[in-house]
């Protein structure tokens, strides 16, 4: 399908940087809008690329993880995940991640996805794949602020606790839904 946006796109006027971290920047442009008006305070936050990983066993068990999410303050279910660091392509990224956060590595990687976090305010985008048949090849290699629990599943389990609502990260639930959209039982 094809759209004609015409000229949607804002222009910035202004643009001042407000924090500057390793992981998020915060930036306050001036904006105006095609319409003419003009927006003094628009927030745009700049994280890194963010990765995900579907991982799968060789036998067919999901690999998830359980971890603080101090945000919510809850003890989350997820899928493997985190940001690639500066200069690093997205795979290469998520084969790192998988492998420090759960020591398993291999398989077959395709890419699912790309989605956009939230493209109102953030300016990044997570990258999703799907690994199978991936195998442990060593221990955790964790950050000093991680402590994840892995634990398999099977796939049945896995949607069970899709449906449910089980996992909360928007970023994990799009590909796990698009994962089982193209997976049938």
């Amino acid at each position: 399908m094809k759209f004609d946006d015409g000229n949607m796109k804002w222009k910035i006027l202004r643009s001042e940087k407000l924090i500057e971290r390793p992981w998020m920047n915060v930036r306050r442009d001036s904006v105006e809008l095609p319409n003419g008006k003009v927006y003094d305070e628009y927030y745009v936050l700049h994280y890194p690329t963010w990765v995900n990983v579907i991982a799968i066993t060789k036998d067919g068990k999901f690999l998830l993880e359980r971890q603080y999410r101090h945000g919510l303050g809850i003890v989350s279910t997820e899928i493997c995940a985190g940001c690639a660091e500066e200069g690093e392509n997205p795979l290469t990224a998520a084969k790192r991640e998988l492998l420090e956060e759960t020591g398993y590595a291999g398989g077959t990687w395709t890419e699912l996805m790309v989605v956009a976090p939230n493209a109102g305010s953030n300016d990044n985008l997570s990258y999703c794949f799907l690994a199978e048949g991936v195998t442990p090849i060593s221990e955790q290699h964790l950050d000093e602020t991680e402590d994840i629990n892995v634990f398999l599943c099977s796939r049945e389990e896995v949607y069970k606790m899709l449906v449910e609502g089980e996992f909360k990260q928007a970023m994990m639930v799009a590909p796990l839904w698009k994962y089982f959209a193209n997976h049938r039982f």
